[in-house]
């Protein structure tokens, strides 16, 4: 086979390589992730009452690098149908373009999870220093932790957060509102479906503060709930209660903390 015919017959299985890409990165991310809990978990075990440790910029560095892991691995496949159904639109459109311009549109979307890493850093640096968390990165204040639980209930009635998931939950819909052509349009919309996203979601992380920012059994769980509430097949009536219900639960959770620790 010439170089030409295979990159014509790598091309026609552009799909199949979006794909496998997809599944590399997750995969790739979440086994840090389970390799980093590991560690911390026996880290704690060993050393029980170390201080945290001083704040550098190399330190910062790798906190970055675990939020932004850690968002990977919790939000691209909730967002695989959007760069799996732009994919196909360009496929129609620019057959040769459509596998580059698809990791081109992950790549804006991963930017902003990039930029809300760096400030949940900058917010676990101001907690730390206001001693509200512990070496697990975890709140050691029930009134903190209670705060951050109803808050993020509370905002999943907010017209926001309806408007941001509307968009997540349907990627033709968000497809058809905002496409731009070419190579710098796959890279703005994906920053701009990142953008969605992140509204939608941004709440439901501030709750790894609650349980310890690596408790790889909250991680899953938020993650599952992403997803759930993104791809779940529930329909304009069905799709809302859900995170009203998931809401009405965290505000419930949050009233039971605020009280044991007042």
């Amino acid at each position: 086979m010439t170089g030409l015919r295979l990159l014509e017959h790598v091309l026609r299985r552009d799909r199949l390589v979006i794909v496998v890409g997809l599944v590399a990165v997750v995969a790739l991310a979440w086994t840090y992730l389970v390799i980093g809990a590991e560690m911390d978990i026996e880290m704690m075990a060993e050393m029980p009452d170390m201080e945290p440790m001083p704040w550098t910029p190399l330190s910062a560095a790798l906190l970055f690098a675990m939020w932004w892991v850690m968002m990977i691995a919790m939000m691209v496949p909730s967002a695989a149908p959007t760069v799996l159904l732009y994919a196909a639109i360009k496929r129609k459109e620019r057959p040769a373009a459509a596998a580059t311009e698809a990791w081109v549109f992950l790549a804006g979307y991963l930017v902003i999870w990039a930029g809300f890493s760096l400030v949940a850093v900058l917010v676990q640096w101001l907690l730390e220093h206001a001693g509200l968390l512990s070496m697990a990165m975890a709140s050691t204040s029930a009134v903190l932790g209670g705060l951050i639980l109803v808050a993020a209930g509370l905002y999943q009635f907010t017209p926001l957060k309806t408007a941001c998931l509307r968009y997540c939950q349907s990627p033709l819909l968000f497809l058809s509102q905002h496409w731009r052509p070419g190579t710098m349009g796959a890279f703005g919309m994906g920053l701009r479906h990142g953008g969605y996203c992140v509204g939608c979601c941004w709440f439901l992380m501030a709750l790894l503060f609650v349980s310890g920012v690596m408790k790889l059994v909250w991680i899953v769980g938020i993650a599952l709930y992403v997803a759930c509430e993104k791809l779940l097949p529930l329909g304009p009536r069905f799709g809302p209660r859900l995170s009203q219900v998931a809401g009405a639960i965290l505000i419930l959770c949050g009233a039971v903390a605020l009280g044991r620790g007042v």
